[in-house]
């Protein structure tokens, strides 16, 4: 348990006696109460908001709730001060040995320290990639995939159960596209010059493959047949053979899904009908007209159309939304719901991992979610913004082999899975990514995949070096040599269960990459103080018990480095080339 969570605890037991004095009236909701750094270090150690968060509640004032929380904390034995500030916060000062036993439980606990029971064994279902199975991944896909990972490591490591779920769009006219695109394809591979591939097909030569093993099963059984005879069967073939090439290219990434769900599927299932009928059971669907588009010019024709919609204004959306188009066929919302809501049956939890281009369907599939489970289950939706691809500043040519863009398996192939992982979360999610790939692989400060990499070499080959010198690494490590400039790192990496929880509750997983490149700034500046001063050093000549004690500092570091750079789904290096 992380010295925060320690202290998160005792707070609570000092609630639980106020209680019982009758200070405090029982039942008090306490769940947003917290237990964390000041944003001013000058401050304390340790920052509560309880008296804030509680004296509403309570009916008295923050500060003098404060007041009588204070003595409290005073009590215990680590605590040199305690502080009330401004409106009723409370501050702490611990002193060295406390942080010195943190320093020890990190090194005791080693890949452990930093786990978390705050999800309480809920369920969560992180959708992420589900790009249409209709070629080879690119970078936007890319961003999305390591976003919905990590956050899925991270959600398992705060305690969450979770589900990696990939929803497979092969319902819609573009896997027609795709099968007519396989059938050129098919029929050069025997030989047919097929030209220029038409506009609106998919021109890659990624389906050249697919084409070839058609043709190997078929022979010419189905050149001049007409389109019904064929499309089905070339339809499923060419999915299942891209989604081999997505499984390949996440799998290049280190990233596997535990579902993949058909869209097709879902609509054969009976799962809208169904939806539908539950909906409708609670008057939420109806048959009715749209009102006219406002993006319409007022001089272009409009004729209003029948359609079945749903009330998704009543739960935030800008305006009811058609599940069934008036041929009588669903729209893409209509199955999307339905899938939502299937999710939700196995689910406390729904997150999905979008592109930015769906931000105008957010609203609509929440409201779908919370109507079909009266709200027991939420949907939070991170959109990712777009990744553009330099080389020395100047942007990158497409690539020939996917037709428009380049792929995922070339990036990955040319820097490295672990470079692609952590670029793809040093900035949020909604944030635009510039991804150069000269400057990616650079050593320096500028680049926070060498710097934090580098920070975990560095003690890797501390210890090497340490042994080397006859630093007995078996003894035991006098702590008390630790200088509070060395103390102040620990207190760095105390915070390591703070920024998990953090992460997983806001689903940021790029919180996790910032706290790292922080971390390892400091490592970094407290390994320069022996550039100039060798008694600075982590490794002092002539002073094995010293040596001994930062070795200890060093190895709680690089443990914390790599539990993170884990949930990151990046391997920590060992030493750098």
């Amino acid at each position: 348990m992380s010295l925060y969570a320690q202290y998160a605890a005792l707070l609570d037991g000092v609630l639980d006696d106020l209680v019982a004095e009758g200070h405090l009236p029982a039942g008090l909701d306490r769940k947003n109460v917290t237990v964390e750094p000041p944003r001013d270090p000058a401050h304390g150690d340790l920052a509560t908001n309880a008296a804030m968060v509680l004296a509403k509640a309570a009916g008295t004032n923050p500060r003098s709730l404060a007041e009588l929380i204070k003595p409290i904390l005073e009590a215990l034995p680590p605590v040199t001060s305690v502080e009330v500030a401004g409106p009723g916060f409370i501050n702490l000062r611990l002193n060295s040995d406390a942080w010195r036993d943190e320093l020890r439980t990190i090194l005791r606990e080693g890949e452990e320290y930093g786990l978390s029971k705050i999800g309480a064994n809920e369920r969560v279902n992180v959708e992420y990639v589900s790009a249409n199975p209709t070629g080879p991944l690119h970078m936007g896909h890319c961003r999305g995939a390591v976003v919905g990972d990590s956050l899925a490591r991270v959600l398992e490591a705060a305690g969450f159960r979770v589900t990696k779920e990939y929803y497979v769009n092969d319902a819609g006219a573009q896997v027609d596209t795709l099968a007519r695109s396989v059938h050129l394809r098919y029929r050069e591979a025997l030989g047919e010059d097929i030209g220029d591939i038409p506009e609106g097909m998919y021109p890659g030569d990624y389906l050249k493959p697919v084409g070839t093993i058609l043709a190997s099963e078929h022979g010419d059984r189905f050149v001049d047949k007409v389109e019904a005879e064929w499309l089905p069967a070339f339809r499923d073939a060419a999915i299942k053979a891209m989604l081999d090439l997505i499984r390949y290219d996440l799998g290049l990434l280190d990233i596997h899904h535990d579902l993949f769900s058909s869209e097709a599927k879902v609509q054969e299932s009976g799962a809208v009908v169904e939806a539908m009928d539950v909906l409708r059971s609670k008057g939420l669907v109806y048959e009715g007209t749209l009102e006219r588009p406002k993006s319409l010019d007022p001089h272009d024709e409009w004729e209003p159309v029948d359609l079945t919609l749903f009330r998704s204004s009543q739960f935030g959306d800008d305006q009811d939304r058609p599940m069934k188009k008036s041929d009588g066929s669903w729209t893409y919302f209509g199955s999307d719901a339905a899938y939502h809501w299937q999710k939700a049956k196995d689910a406390d939890h729904l997150v999905n991992i979008w592109g930015a281009d769906h931000a105008g369907t957010v609203k609509r599939v929440q409201a779908a979610v919370k109507a079909l489970t009266d709200g027991r289950v939420d949907l939070d939706v991170k959109l990712v913004q777009m990744v553009r691809l330099f080389r020395g500043g100047e942007p990158v040519k497409m690539s020939k082999r996917a037709g428009d863009f380049v792929t995922l398996a070339e990036v990955v192939n040319e820097v490295g899975k672990d470079v692609v992982r952590f670029m793809m979360l040093t900035r949020r999610a909604d944030a635009p990514l510039d991804f150069d790939f000269m400057k990616v692989v650079e050593a320096s400060k500028d680049n926070p995949v060498f710097y934090v990499q580098y920070a975990h070499a560095r003690i890797s080959s501390l210890k090497r070096k340490a042994a080397d010198a006859g630093v007995d690494l078996a003894s035991e490590a006098d702590l008390s040599l630790l200088d509070d400039e060395e103390l102040a790192l620990v207190k760095r990496a105390a915070q390591y269960q703070r920024v998990v929880e953090s992460a997983a509750m806001a689903h940021e997983p790029h919180r996790i990459a910032f706290y790292l490149y922080d971390l390892a700034a400091e490592f970094h500046a407290l390994w320069n103080r022996g550039n100039d001063d060798p008694e600075r050093r982590f490794l002092v000549e002539n002073n094995p018990q010293l040596s001994r004690s930062r070795l200890e500092l060093a190895l709680g570091i690089a443990q914390i480095i790599r539990s993170g750079l884990d949930l990151m789904g990046v391997a920590a290096t060992e030493e750098m080339r």
